[in-house]
């Protein structure tokens, strides 16, 4: 059964850092392509960042970029977001999703995913 279960979330003040933890279950993430999603309060979910670990390609919404790195423990079967200089607006419910990857390349669309965490919740207070 595949499983994805976040953590890392929580409270922090604007300019502060997080670390959110995706660890997947019932596949092995290099098969497959994972990202992250955000929906706050009132808007649509949008991709934030997804990265793939068999061919290394990654993306990043403009809006974090140079703010945020995703990255994926192989052994832990586990991918990460790093959140530096996290903002007001970037407060959201945080969900991992991931796709079995057929051809190269990164989608961040999130209609391409099959499965879905439950997500964390991130608060960035001004």
């Amino acid at each position: 059964e595949v499983q994805l279960v976040e953590s890392g979330g929580g409270l922090v003040q604007a300019g502060g850092s997080l670390r959110l933890s995706c660890a997947a279950s019932g596949f092995l993430v290099d098969d497959y392509v994972i990202g992250w999603f955000r929906q706050a309060p009132g808007k649509e979910r949008e991709g934030v960042s997804c990265i793939s670990r068999s061919d290394g390609n990654t993306y990043y919404v403009h809006s974090v970029k140079g703010r945020f790195t995703i990255s994926s423990d192989n052994a832990k079967n586990t991918v990460y977001l790093q959140m530096n200089s996290l903002k007001p607006e970037d407060t959201a419910l945080y969900y991992c999703a991931a796709y079995q990857q057929v051809i190269s390349g990164v989608r961040c669309g999130l209609y391409t995913y099959d499965y879905w965490g439950q997500g964390t919740q991130v608060t960035v207070s001004s």
